[in-house]
Formats: C-alpha cells, structure tokens, sequence
C-alpha cells in the first residue's frame, strides 16, 4: 500500500539517514516504527473499545455471579 505523510524536514532526514545506514529503505523503517508502536499500545484500542461498551451500560456485577465467584476463592490468613 501507497501513502503520503507529512512530518517535519528534521525527522524526515534524520530516517533517511538512519535507513541508509543500515541498509533499508526509508518504507521499511515507517513501516516497522508504526508496527512497534502498534505492538507498544494495544491497551489504548482495548480501553477505548471498553469504554464505548460502557458509555451507554452501567457497569455493575451479577450479585448472585459475584457471590458464587467471592465464595470460590479460598481464604487465607494474613
């Protein structure tokens, strides 16, 4: 896939420059760098899907589920 970006003069150069230094093109290097800040935030999807479920639902638990779950744990002393 084919795209335009705009970023400024400094950080252009300074990618090219270090694509050309290790033997890449500047392509590989954009496309690497967004696939490693995509790895580094998935959270940031996550929270923003959750938050669109949440928005319209009040989050509350299932008492009798909760109750069941609290009830399966087992207790330890402290």
């Amino acid at each position: 896939m084919k795209t335009a970006i705009s970023i400024p003069d400094k950080l252009f150069r300074a990618a090219d420059q270090y694509a050309k230094s290790h033997g890449f093109s500047r392509s590989k290097l954009y496309a690497k760098a967004v696939a490693q800040f995509l790895e580094q935030h998935p959270s940031e999807l996550i929270t923003k899907q959750l938050n669109e479920i949440y928005s319209s639902e009040p989050a509350k638990l299932n008492e009798t589920l909760s109750t069941m779950q609290f009830s399966s744990i087992e207790k330890e002393e402290w």
